[in-house]
């Protein structure tokens, strides 16, 4: 079978990019007519939006709220969810947070760090007298390199207990 096919070069270039374009914008017309179909047919996107409890009319529903206190100043209230369900809303009182009062119906603890504080004097007063040893024996040159090196132990020992975090672990609690 024999075919023929006459085209001339410059035709066929001009003719493929003439079509090319006119479906990108039969395409780019349709595509718009959809997307235009669509927003009209849409919502627009919802977005969250703050609403203050004063302008709703509705009590606040998370477990602080801002109040007054007896003076007048403005104070954080806590809302327990347990008490909430059993009791009125109209009866209901706000506990008062207050971390200065000590709590009556719990149990009691006292903190002791007199041994810490102690451990932490001994060790200073033990660096002192290492560093007139060390003063005194400026002539002899072995005692006084073990004497440096006691006297950096020390100082090492002392940098670690010498701090809130150790005398926080180290605090003993007592029942009163």
């Amino acid at each position: 079978m024999a075919m023929e096919i006459k085209v001339s070069g410059n035709t066929y270039k001009t003719d493929y990019a003439d079509r090319l374009q006119a479906e990108r914008e039969n395409v780019q017309k349709a595509g718009n007519e959809q997307n235009a179909d669509k927003t009209a047919d849409q919502k627009p996107a919802p977005h969250d939006e703050y609403i203050s409890s004063e302008k709703s009319g509705e009590k606040p529903n998370g477990l602080y709220h801002v109040g007054q206190d007896e003076n007048g100043n403005k104070k954080v209230y806590f809302n327990d969810p347990k008490k909430e369900g059993s009791e009125k809303d109209g009866d209901r009182k706000s506990p008062k947070v207050n971390a200065d009062a000590p709590d009556n119906g719990g149990e009691k603890y006292i903190a002791n760090s007199d041994k810490v504080e102690r451990e932490i004097r001994e060790l200073k007063e033990k660096k002192k007298k290492l560093e007139q040893q060390l003063k005194a024996a400026s002539g002899d040159e072995k005692k006084a390199k073990e004497l440096e090196n006691k006297l950096a132990q020390v100082e090492r020992e002392l940098s670690q207990k010498d701090t809130d975090t150790y005398r926080k672990q180290n605090t003993e609690f007592t029942d009163q």
